[in-house]
């Protein structure tokens, strides 16, 4: 499933990453905590967690996705 990585800025620009969802959660993980904190993680469909679709994750919530991640 592809997803967008947005609201990180990426030099002098604010580029949306778009990736798979495991890239665009590891493109996350190596940001630096302010960074993880603004970013917006939208996948090209909603994620069910929980028994909960999840539409776009924001912040700290994408930790939720990295803790599900192989390592």
């Amino acid at each position: 499933m592809s997803a967008a990585l947005d609201a990180v800025q990426r030099g002098d620009s604010e580029v949306p990453e778009v990736t798979n969802l495991a890239g665009a959660v590891r493109a996350w993980l190596a940001l630096d905590n302010g960074l993880q904190n603004e970013a917006v993680l939208t996948p090209e469909r909603p994620v069910d967690l929980d028994g909960e679709a999840v539409a776009a994750f924001e912040g700290q919530a994408i930790r939720q996705l990295a803790d599900l991640l192989p390592e």
